[in-house]
């Protein structure tokens, strides 16, 4: 039998019928260096195991459906759930949505910031990709737009990303930043020629500069929690986890 897989404990006021988990790197039947909770079928890892590691996580969840997967391009094009339909090939878009019952929604990352959002009725769902080029393309604004909830109607949770103390970036990533916002400035800390960036304040601004002032989560650093965490920037090859948020009911 797989080991039992770990999932981070969450500090969310959830709306009624809403429910989210963070998987961990912990348990599952990956070998190395995917080892090996790994829920991601494009990083090399056997299908037998990926395929194996999800329905894991949909038992050990009781998820109401498998998730839908996404193929991630760090672009701010988003997937809206179809009720009872699972694709064949995953869609390309690094954000989901869905306002229907059972609707199960999931984003993999291994450093980039997963972001789950819910309006406090419990309506509307959404999982969002926030790598540093989704961040500065505008996935965020994006993703709240489609959501169509007024902004303090909105419960967010930044869920685990690389930490401000190992994110290195080059002078580009901080001038697409600083193009959009001049208070992006305070997210950037000089580096021996380069900068360390910090995600979760990048996400924070732009969230705030929407009205979108319920925040959570942002504490955890997938490069330094490695018994946690997959961290591409600290492996390069390695598994995914997976940021899930659902609704009950079918």
């Amino acid at each position: 039998m797989s080991p039992e897989p770990q999932f981070l404990a969450l500090d969310w006021p959830f709306p009624a019928g809403v429910h989210a988990a963070f998987s961990t790197r912990q348990g599952g039947s990956s070998q190395t260096p995917w080892e090996s909770f790994n829920l991601a079928d494009h990083v090399g890892d056997a299908p037998d195991a990926v395929a194996a590691n999800r329905r894991l996580l949909r038992n050990r969840l009781a998820l109401p459906n498998e998730p839908l997967w996404l193929q991630q391009v760090h672009g701010i094009d988003i997937a809206h759930w179809e009720a009872e339909s699972t694709p064949l090939v995953p869609p390309k878009a690094d954000a989901a949505l869905a306002c229907n019952p059972g609707a199960t929604l999931a984003i993999l990352t291994a450093d980039c910031l997963p972001v789950l959002a819910a309006s406090r009725d419990g309506r509307v769902i959404a999982a969002l990709h926030a790598g540093w080029r989704g961040l500065a393309a505008g996935i965020l604004e994006a993703g709240m737009r489609a959501m169509q909830v007024a902004p303090e109607e909105i419960l967010l949770y930044l869920g685990p990303a690389i930490g401000a103390q190992r994110y290195e970036v080059g002078a580009e990533v901080r001038a697409a930043f600083l193009a959009h916002s001049p208070q992006a400035e305070l997210a950037f800390r000089p580096h021996g020629g380069r900068y360390l960036a910090d995600l979760y304040l990048l996400a924070r601004q732009r969230l705030a500069a929407l009205g979108v002032t319920a925040i959570y989560g942002g504490e955890h650093c997938t490069y330094t929690e490695e018994k946690l965490f997959f961290s591409y920037r600290r492996d390069g090859q390695c598994g995914r986890m997976a940021s899930l948020i659902w609704r009950e009911g079918q």
